[in-house]
């Protein structure tokens, strides 16, 4: 099995624009829409509900929501799969309590230049981001959330 290079994309800092422009639905059934993240320091997490991966992940992706509360939004978009599994995934890895959306198409996936699981799009206030593909450990998560999203403001 290959392991996911945890490299950022291959143009690394990118405008945001029209990656913003969607709207989707949380797994609770609310509407979303991408402009609500424009201006916001924030972390999209792509997973599947069948990835193994990104299951054995959840647990530190929610750590780090936790680390960062009240200074970076963590978002799920999830994809590749049915909502009910989504729910029990969200469920079944106790991240229920952030917000996930649901990516019927892989507009939102593709947006961000995401085309496998697990990735990070890193948000900037400023409507750039950096989108990274592969599992990040605990302190590459942090220090990404740092330099790519804080990097500048306080706690960054």
């Amino acid at each position: 099995m290959r392991r996911p290079d945890p490299s950022p994309s291959p143009d690394p800092e990118r405008e945001a624009g029209s990656a913003f422009a969607f709207e989707t639905r949380t797994l609770d059934g609310d509407e979303f829409a991408g402009e609500e993240l424009r201006g916001e320091p924030v972390v999209l997490w792509f997973w599947a509900p069948w990835c193994v991966v990104c299951r054995s992940e959840a647990p530190g992706v929610l750590e780090a929501a936790d680390r960062f509360d009240g200074r970076v939004e963590f978002v799920g978009v999830a994809g590749r799969g049915e909502v009910d599994a989504m729910r029990r995934f969200a469920a079944d890895t106790s991240t229920d309590g952030l917000t996930h959306i649901v990516d019927d198409d892989g507009g939102i996936w593709s947006g961000f230049g995401v085309s496998s699981q697990p990735a990070f799009a890193f948000l900037r206030p400023d409507g750039t981001f950096t989108t990274v593909t592969g599992t990040l450990t605990e302190d590459d998560l942090d220090d990404h959330v740092r330099t790519e999203v804080l990097a500048g403001r306080d706690g960054g």
